[in-house]
């Protein structure tokens, strides 16, 4: 029957299967939040992967973390429950705008007055100065040896596949567009800051963009 079907249907139909295995895991997920119910102070890690933090709630859709959490949804926190919110090379894969406004949004809710919402993501200002000519440090010798794939050879397939990473990246970020995106949710100190050892994966300490945004 499914070879019948034409390369679109047969695209259609995996993405569904795989939307209703994510509802899954998220209605899961919020049931297993309730864990968490009247706790407050609490650090979430979104899009952790396998990089489990300790003293964390770990958010992902992968095996292994504290809540499997479809991150497009709402959140099963209550209001000024969250100390911090962090992620790590994650937003760049919310649909924008209206995704990554929606999850900001929820994240400006759950936070505490005081509390931090701190990312990092792909740096796109790098490669896009680089193109330009009005860099010379080394971004296409890079991402040649270190992160894109053998089909990357000309500049710009690989900023293209900076942008998309196949077809996972759904938006790029510089400095300017993600202190927009925050203070539209109603984020005030915005700060952009070095990777830190303590928290950030080193393996991404070149060619990250880190912030720091503080609920007022």
């Amino acid at each position: 029957m499914l070879r019948q079907l034409n390369q679109g249907t047969r695209e259609a139909l995996r993405i569904l299967r795989s939307e209703v295995r994510v509802m899954r895991m998220h209605r899961r997920g919020v049931r297993k939040a309730a864990e968490w119910h009247g706790a407050t102070g609490l650090k979430l890690h979104f899009g952790c992967g396998g990089n489990l933090k300790p003293g964390f709630v770990n958010i992902d859709l992968a095996n292994g973390a504290d809540l499997t959490l479809d991150l497009r949804e709402k959140l099963p926190f209550a209001d000024d429950s969250c100390l911090v919110i962090y992620s790590e090379h994650f937003l760049e894969h919310i649909d924008y705008p209206n995704g990554a406004h929606a999850l900001l949004r929820e994240c400006y809710r759950v936070l505490q007055p005081g509390g931090t919402f701190s990312v990092g993501v792909p740096d796109t200002e790098w490669p896009l100065l680089e193109y330009a000519g009005q860099r010379n440090d080394g971004y296409f010798n890079l991402v040649k040896q270190q992160w894109h794939p053998e089909w990357c050879k000309t500049r710009l397939e690989h900023i293209n596949f900076h942008f998309r990473q196949g077809t996972e990246h759904k938006f790029a970020y510089d400095f300017e567009t993600m202190e927009s995106l925050l203070k539209s949710v109603g984020f005030t100190d915005v700060k952009r800051r070095a990777c830190n050892p303590g928290l950030d994966q080193s393996s991404w300490a070149v060619g990250t963009l880190y912030v720091d945004a503080v609920k007022s």
